[in-house]
């Protein structure tokens, strides 16, 4: 699982990423990213990185991927422990939906991982990372 405060979990806040985001497509993939603007009063004296909310990953596959849940939930579960396993790479501010395609039944989890070090690249959502290999 995600921690909490990484959970995008509002139908609003999905709303708002796929009306103003950045899409990025993949072969299995397609990820949706919306930045965060700074909050306009910050106190004196805090860092800017501190004052951002942190990225906060949301997930949808629907049943045109699988009509089984078993099959859409072991997906879910994949992305999501290689998303956490990128989480400390991942810079804070950003709202980011995974849409999983229907080719992905035949994807293993280094092939996710793979897929979604390539897109949070593309969109630079690394901290620091350019087309290299994080893990």
């Amino acid at each position: 699982m995600l921690p909490i405060e990484n959970r995008l979990r509002h139908y609003k806040d999905f709303g708002a990423v796929y009306q103003k985001g950045i899409r990025k497509n993949s072969s299995d993939l397609t990820l949706k990213a919306l930045r965060h603007q700074q909050e306009p009063k910050l106190p004196q004296g805090t860092d800017n990185l501190e004052s951002l909310r942190p990225t906060r990953i949301g997930i949808t596959i629907s049943k045109k991927v699988s009509k089984g849940a078993v099959v859409r939930n072991r997906i879910k579960r994949q992305i999501r422990a290689a998303l956490r396993q990128m989480l400390p790479f991942i810079s804070k501010g950003w709202d980011i939906v995974i849409v999983v395609k229907p080719t992905a039944q035949q994807c293993n989890y280094s092939q996710f991982l793979q897929q979604l070090e390539e897109l949070l690249t593309q969109v630079e959502v690394l901290d620091g990372y350019s087309r290299g290999s994080l893990l």
